[in-house]
């Protein structure tokens, strides 16, 4: 699981654009965005080799692939698949990275590895469920952060395994999908 705000797009290319097209473990997304960017799909797929599009209501998770939140739509993964939601934004976010992350944590428990990036809002709350779900939540270094704000939320509330420099997150993909 990956999440996102303020920053993203240039974060989340340096990632994405790094793994290689045998990279086998499915990627979920969560940047958030205005209602009217339906663009993002088209310019993630235009960045890296995997196959990248927006996710649809029920459908099953297969690899290799990037799936991303649709504009104003709140993605959840449940067993097998993913599930859209057009709930109450979450911290006045749809979609809301809390959900997907929450979501993450109760469905796959110590099998997810969530990553949170560059922000200005304040998530963070789904990477304590992830981590007492067994899973692993891995913080951008705010450092290397557009937009620190969230990165640092996140570790202030004690809600993080590792810190990690924008740089070596993909290499840190790569390792953990290896393990």
């Amino acid at each position: 699981m990956i999440g996102t705000s303020a920053g993203g797009l240039r974060a989340l290319e340096k990632i994405l654009g790094s793994l290689p097209a045998s990279f086998s473990v499915p990627i979920v997304v969560v940047q958030h965005r205005a209602r009217e960017s339906d663009a993002f799909a088209s310019i993630m797929q235009s960045l890296c080799v995997l196959p990248v599009h927006e996710a649809e209501d029920k459908e099953p998770i297969v690899t290799p692939g990037i799936y991303l939140a649709p504009p104003d739509y709140h993605l959840m993964l449940e067993p097998g698949h993913l599930a859209l939601s057009t709930d109450e934004p979450v911290s006045f976010s749809r979609p809301s990275i809390d959900v997907l992350f929450e979501s993450a944590a109760d469905a796959y428990g110590a099998g997810v590895l969530a990553v949170l990036l560059t922000g200005a809002n304040q998530d963070g709350k789904g990477l304590v469920r992830i981590r007492a779900a067994g899973g692993v939540a891995l913080v951008q270094d705010p450092k290397t952060a557009e937009s620190p704000e969230m990165p640092t939320a996140a570790i202030h509330a004690g809600a993080v395994d590792h810190v990690v420099p924008l740089a070596a997150i993909a290499g840190e993909l790569l390792r953990r999908s290896q393990s």
